[in-house]
């Protein structure tokens, strides 16, 4: 595990407030998704809203027996813990129906259980994925002046052309091309800065890399960038 996702554990171990609420922001979404999605229609809405809830909670008692060599993905890890937070759910539910106690597995003991088969799919991975391109994007909106980031947002993730913008927004088009360059190299520090707060495994480190979405500053801005961005902002827009 890089220093940078070393830094992230020992603050949510330390209960910092703003790390937990940053997890629960770019991840909880997807977690109340696949919960739903597990539950099969035994679970609504509002049980997925608190089950994604506890699924943070138990998060929290996990994060001190977190053993960084076993190797395990960022993505897989949120994924286990979700999984066992609505089977303890279900076995509650069960347990009451027929009038009994539950005594549910340890969450130590359910993370290094055998597999039921249940695991994470590419639509899932794809979701963790896109999830932290938008914890940048959000970053980086917050950090920039609305006008560039509409310059940026318009230019980038709409494909609109330079002159578009330019007349859109009343500017120049150098005054767009310094907007859309100062966006850019934020957002490349920002990517490098999620991935690597959010990446355990080296096959993480290098998604941003093998997905056209290089953070390395030092190399010279393609197209492929700007295109690739742009499908990942539309298959945000198409889940909201």
């Amino acid at each position: 595990m890089n220093p940078t996702s070393t830094h992230f554990i020992r603050r949510l171990r330390e209960r910092d407030s703003e790390a937990w609420f940053e997890l629960w922001e770019n991840f909880g979404p997807i977690l109340r998704a696949q919960l739903q999605r597990w539950g099969s229609g035994r679970i609504g809405w509002e049980t997925a809203q608190d089950l994604s809830q506890e699924t943070l909670a138990a998060l929290a008692q996990a994060i001190d027996k977190h053993d960084p060599s076993r190797g395990a993905r960022f993505s897989t890890w949120l994924f286990s813990i979700a999984r066992y937070t609505l089977g303890d759910e279900i076995d509650r539910r069960m347990a009451i129906k027929r009038g009994q106690g539950v005594r549910p597995l340890a969450l130590d003991q359910a993370l290094d259980a055998p597999s039921d088969g249940i695991q994470p799919d590419r639509a899932y991975e794809q979701q963790i994925f896109d999830a932290k391109i938008q914890a940048a994007l959000r970053a980086v909106e917050r950090q920039v002046g609305l006008e560039d980031f509409e310059i940026f947002r318009q230019r980038v993730l709409e494909g609109r052309s330079g002159l578009e913008v330019a007349e859109e927004l009343g500017l120049s088009p150098s005054a767009v091309s310094r907007g859309l360059t100062k966006v850019r190299d934020r957002l490349r520090e920002h990517l490098s800065a999620v991935f690597a707060r959010y990446s355990f495994t080296p096959e993480e480190d290098a998604e941003l890399e093998r997905n056209g979405l290089s953070s390395n500053p030092n190399k010279e801005w393609n197209p492929t960038f700007d295109q690739a961005l742009s499908e990942i902002y539309a298959r945000l827009t198409s889940r909201s």
